[in-house]
């Protein structure tokens, strides 16, 4: 079983993770990059396997329980869990997070709402709500009213409003449960009607929503279950107000046991841009694909002449202050617990081509509208001459080193993506003499960068110019229309990486030494990268096969973190990873039978 064996369940406001226990581990308050109100999963010993969390958590416990089954209800975000013991006395819990349209608007009020019934016997249950403030150095001032219970911290109070009897939910006294309960968890307001009825309605309506949500969906022959799993957790790491899609929704879970690489992922990386964008547009997520793209086209505004940092708050901040919160001693104990990312200060030249690929979309997508499209072109061109000048210049590249720069390959492809979409660009909106300006300069780099990363000697395209070493990132140039996937030695590029740094059916970022050591473990969009590449040079059967093999490390909810054991398979890394599911379902759309093929 994995140690990341959890389930999360959200509404593009707020999210949860669940453990095997059907515990709530982990959870922001009021936004998916606040407080972690629930912080049980960074409070030092792995919960789930037999183990209560002692603070920062949300549990409905069957005394003398034995075992746990656990399912998403069809096509949804909402978790079902039935715990059992050996007497035979049986309890289900249905966690969900409400969502759905309400007066022409989207419902995503942040919180939960968890339903309890007994389905046999005379279980006894226990409930513990123990939420943290302020990164789990204060326990919170509680007050009771006759159905509910107030948290109250420094910058927000919380209410838990129940028809549980609210004195045993409050001394943790168990009782025998005779009938269905109701646990509505979130913002310190009253409700407007009981909470059996409002718990039903929310329940009902957003079964409806994901329902519906998952019915629009343009999904691939193959693989249809693991997709829509992937498509409803990417959705659920979109905070929908402004568009903004997380890397992940947790910070500090290590990348390997015991080692320092453990940051903080709750913002929004643009280099994931590209990806991202690609996998909501195959899946046909329009109205997500769009909000994430207004986000973009945001920052692109708010740029001027300054720099693109790498990565952003979900409401746009520039500025992510890296801190260690010193009450939580870490992920299974390995702190520290970090929140903000000092990545913002870096300078990863790849940004500018992320945004203009991106934003690409805007220009040829006709399903999306968007006023404004010569000034955003204009904007762009400002991205695309900072690109022209910094393409050879070193940075901390696509890994983020922290004290080690080069002129990575991967950053000067990047910016000649920018060059080479503004010429596309300039070309289908009629811009002639632009479209011509850009593409000089994107032939003039190209010829540069290719001379500069293939190692003859080697013979192969080398991570940074004039270097001799490989990095994944260089499964992606034919993807990028950088070379073509025929292109000889971008073939001898995939083989040499199938020797150096993939090990069974996971890929390293890179095999050298960095600012923290050596890989220790597969980081998973990798191993997708490499399942893409096989494809492209005819591969196939091999890109089959592996891609099965990926979607085996996948937790008992079909979830996936940002890294793998190479031996065990066992998942690290921030959970769950945007850029895994994104991986999953490219690879998936593209190695897929059609509909056409398969009838």
């Amino acid at each position: 079983m994995s140690s990341l064996d959890l389930a999360v369940i959200g509404n593009c406001m707020s999210a949860a993770l669940i453990d095997r226990r059907a515990q709530i581990v982990w959870g922001c308050f009021p936004r998916i990059d606040g407080d972690p109100v629930f912080c049980a999963l960074l409070d030092g010993e792995e919960v789930g396997n037999g183990k209560h969390a002692k603070r920062g958590v949300f549990a409905v416990e069957l005394e003398g329980m034995t075992r746990c089954e656990q399912h998403y209800l069809g096509n949804t975000a909402i978790l079902i869990s039935t715990l059992h013991d050996d007497d035979g006395n049986a309890v289900e819990i249905t966690d969900f997070a409400p969502r759905f349209i309400h007066y022409d608007r989207t419902f995503r009020q942040p919180g939960m709402v968890r339903r309890v019934r007994p389905i046999a016997g005379r279980p006894r249950i226990r409930i513990r709500l123990r939420p943290m403030f302020e990164w789990g150095a204060r326990a919170p001032e509680i007050t009771r009213g006759s159905n509910h219970m107030r948290f109250v911290g420094p910058g927000q109070a919380l209410r838990l409003t129940t028809d549980a009897p609210i004195a045993y939910v409050a001394e943790e006294r168990p009782f025998v449960l005779e009938s269905r309960i109701s646990l509505i968890f979130g913002p310190d307001e009253p409700l407007r009607s009981s909470v059996d009825a409002t718990a039903r309605d929310f329940f009902e309506r957003t079964t409806d929503y994901w329902a519906n949500w998952v019915r629009s969906l343009s999904i691939p022959f193959e693989w249809q279950e693991d997709v829509i799993r992937a498509a409803i957790t990417l959705k659920l790491c979109n905070f929908e107000e402004t568009g903004g899609i997380v890397a992940a929704l947790t910070t500090s879970i290590p990348e390997a046991p015991h080692t320092q690489r453990n940051w903080d992922y709750r913002y929004c990386w643009l280099r994931d841009a590209y990806f991202v964008v690609h996998a909501l547009n195959r899946l046909g997520t329009t109205r997500t694909m769009e909000g994430f793209l207004a986000f973009i086209a945001n920052i692109v505004d708010d740029s001027e002449d300054e720099k693109l940092a790498p990565l952003f708050g979900i409401t746009r901040e520039s500025k992510l202050e890296e801190h260690a919160a010193s009450a939580l001693p870490g992920y299974r104990g390995m702190g520290p617990v970090r929140y903000g990312n000092a990545a913002y200060t870096q300078i990863q030249n790849d940004v500018y081509g992320s945004v203009v690929l991106a934003s690409t979309h805007l220009f040829f997508d006709k399903r999306l509208h968007r006023a404004g499209m010569h000034h955003l072109f204009e904007q762009l061109e400002k991205l695309g001459a900072k690109a022209v000048a910094v393409y050879d210049t070193p940075d901390a590249g696509p890994w983020e080193l922290r004290t080690m720069a080069a002129i990575h390959t991967f950053s000067a492809v990047m910016c000649w993506a920018a060059c080479d979409r503004l010429a596309r660009i300039a070309t289908h909106i009629g811009l002639h003499e632009r479209a011509e300006h850009w593409r000089n300069h994107a032939d003039l780099m190209h010829a540069a960068i290719c001379e500069r990363i293939w190692n003859p000697r080697k013979g192969h395209f080398v991570s940074t110019f004039e270097g001799e070493d490989l990095d994944a990132t260089l499964l992606l140039l034919a993807e990028l229309g950088f070379v073509a996937c025929s292109d000889e030695r971008f073939i001898m590029t995939v083989e040499a990486i199938d020797r150096q740094l993939r090990r069974g059916h996971l890929v390293k970022r890179y095999a050298v030494a960095d600012d923290f050591g050596r890989m220790e473990t597969g980081f998973l969009i990798c191993s997708f990268w490499f399942v893409d590449a096989l494809w492209a040079i005819g591969r196939c059967d091999e890109a089959r096969a592996m891609f099965e093999e990926v979607l085996k490390l996948r937790n008992s909810f079909g979830l996936l973190s940002e890294d793998a054991d190479f031996e065990t398979g066992a998942l690290w890394g921030n959970f769950p990873q945007t850029y895994s599911m994104v991986g999953l379902i490219n690879s998936a759309v593209r190695l897929s039978r059609t509909w056409e093929e398969a009838f």
